[in-house]
Formats: C-alpha cells, structure tokens, sequence
C-alpha cells in the first residue's frame, strides 16, 4: 500500500474551526455499504436497532499545552505520554533551547526539567510543584487543540468546553475523542429510550495522533502508542451482546482502536489495560466491532487508512467525494459519519 492511496483533495474552507451548536446539530453522513445519507447527529437513535451497543471512550482532556520563555526564546510543549506521577513525554517545539537538565517555569506553580531528550525528538519531562500535577495543569496549560485548528485561530476559553466530550471522566488524554463531542445529554436519553445500550472504555488519546505518516510505504510507518483499559465487566456484556446477534459500534477511532486490540480470533473481547499500537489498514480482519461513528479525518492518515479498513478504500472515497461536494465539516470540531459495513 502507498501512501499516496490515501490522498484527496480537501479545501480549507472544509476544516471546521468551531464546533456545531447544539453539538447533536452536526451533520451526519451515513454509510451501509456501498450506499449513503444524509441525516444529522440527533437522527441517531432511529437510525440504530434496539439493542445496539454503542462503545464510548471516557477520556478527559487535560490542559496539556503549555508555553514558556528559555532566553528569548519561546517553548511550545505539548504533553504525548504520562510515565509516572510526574513524568510525561512530550513534544516540543524550539527544543534546540533545551538541554538535558534545563528547568523550565511554565507559571501557575509548575516547573519542568529536561530528563532526556529522545532520538525522535520527543523530550522527557520530570514535573514540580505544590499541588497535584492536575490542578497544576489546569493553572498553567492550555486545551491541546489539534494543529491545523490552533494555526488559525489561537486557542480561547470555550475550548475548555468545546474540546470535552460530555461524559468525559478518566483524566489523561492530550487529544479529544472527537467522534463523542456531539453527543448531549439529550441525545444520551434519546438513546436510551430507543433501548440503544451504552458501554465505556477507556483510552488516553495521545498526541502522537496528529503525527503526519512520512513513508510511502504505509507498512514503514510506526504507529504511537496509547494507554488503555477495557473493564473486565464491560468485555463479558459486549460479548454476551454479540453472542446474542446486536451490533457492537464503536463511539469514535479511538473505542475501535482498543476494542480491536483486545478481541481475539475467536471475536471475544477480552479485558484490557496497558498500552496499545495498533495499525489498521485495509486487509485487517476486523474482529471487535461492527459499526464505526467517527468525523472525517485528514488526507493520508492513520484514520483514513483505519475507515478505508473498515468500508473498503473506494467506498470511502466516494463517501468523502460527497462529503466535500455537499459541503460537510472536516476535523475535530466538524460533522459525523456512521460508517456500517
């Protein structure tokens, strides 16, 4: 496979720089196969079966982008990966300015010290201060919004809301489950009604999530890694849901990412904690789930390659070409699509 499969042609103006308000407004494309629809967000629960399980991920975004002065420099750290209590890796911009043992003041109480500067370019961090290292971030950080949002506009005070999900509750990720950011809690009781089950997993979406692939080949290029953990309780449910015909459905990459890295050939989904890889390509046997809602993702990425896995690489193609054509919103805060093979 060649990364150049994956390329289309998106216009700027498709990026969403806000989200829809209410969130459950948003546009909704709608794939079965081959055919598509039209239909927005809160069309949900009459376009899924009773008895649906729709698998959320409770991450909660933490402030993780934070700026300081090094000389008359500036440093842009955006945290990736928590080590320990106070050890995060993380990416940095300017980190030229940094050495191995260079601390750093980044306000509201929190210092850092450059622990090791690693061979990709990720730097190590060992973190102080005199509260806990959350509430620490929540003085000096700012809301992670992704790239090509950030360049545009800056980061403000709605994204505290806006970058978080509404059942959001597991501290730890530096990146939004975006497929979840258009859910309300209207829309959460609609689906209850419909007897549409939810389930909860957890996976800290890393930074790592943004990083372009840079080989050809789509099989050189390697994939960052993410902490998870899938209940003990949550997998029997899902599997006695499955054994009894409903569709499991994945609420965003992310839940599929970690239902797929915990189910076996035999499709059972065990328990899970610690870290996950995975790569999904077209060829992958998929074995954890049988939907996916998911927004539309960049050209050439990891997630167009995951979706292209699920549908098939021409169908969403297609899906996308409708997509641009009918004026849909890209990105972390634009519309959905229910993909269902």
């Amino acid at each position: 496979m060649k990364l150049s499969d994956f390329d289309f042609e998106l216009p700027e103006t498709a990026i969403a720089l806000r989200p829809a308000e209410p969130r459950d407004s948003a546009r909704m494309l709608v794939a079965r196969g081959g055919d598509f629809a039209d239909h927005v967000v809160r069309d949900l629960p009459r376009l899924l079966r009773a008895g649906d399980v729709l698998v959320f991920n409770d991450t909660r975004v933490i402030p993780a982008q934070l700026s300081a002065r090094v000389g008359e420099a500036r440093v842009d750290v955006t945290l990736h990966q928590r080590l320990g209590p106070w050890e995060w890796l993380a990416f940095v911009r300017n980190a030229r300015r940094l050495r191995v043992g260079t601390r750093v003041e980044f306000g509201g109480g929190l210092l850092g010290e450059v622990a090791e500067k690693l061979p990709d370019g990720a730097v190590r961090w060992l973190f102080e201060a005199e509260v806990p290292l959350e509430v620490a971030l929540e003085r000096a950080g700012t809301m992670p919004l992704p790239p090509y949002i950030a360049r545009k506009r800056g980061i403000d005070a709605r994204d505290r809301a806006d970058y978080q999900t509404v059942y959001a509750k597991e501290d730890g990720a530096v990146a939004a489950p975006t497929a979840g950011l258009h859910f309300t809690s209207e829309l959460l009781a609609a689906l209850d009604a419909a007897g549409v089950v939810r389930e909860t997993l957890t996976l800290h979406v890393g930074a790592g999530t943004f990083l372009p692939v840079k080989t050809e080949d789509v099989r050189e290029h390697v994939m960052h890694s993410e902490w998870g953990r899938i209940e003990a309780d949550v997998a029997a449910r899902l599997n006695a849901a499955r054994a009894a015909g409903r569709r499991i459905i994945a609420v965003g990459t992310t839940s599929l990412r970690l239902l797929e890295s915990a189910a076996d050939d035999a499709r059972v989904i065990r328990p899970f904690m610690g870290e996950t890889a995975i790569f999904i390509t077209p060829g992958h046997r998929f074995r954890g789930v049988d939907g996916l809602m998911t927004n539309f993702h960049l050209p050439k990425s990891t997630l167009f390659m995951l979706v292209s896995a699920l549908m098939g690489r021409e169908v969403m193609q297609a899906v996308y070409a409708h997509a641009i054509a009918a004026g849909y919103r890209f990105y972390s805060y634009g519309d959905s699509s229910l993909l269902l093979p």
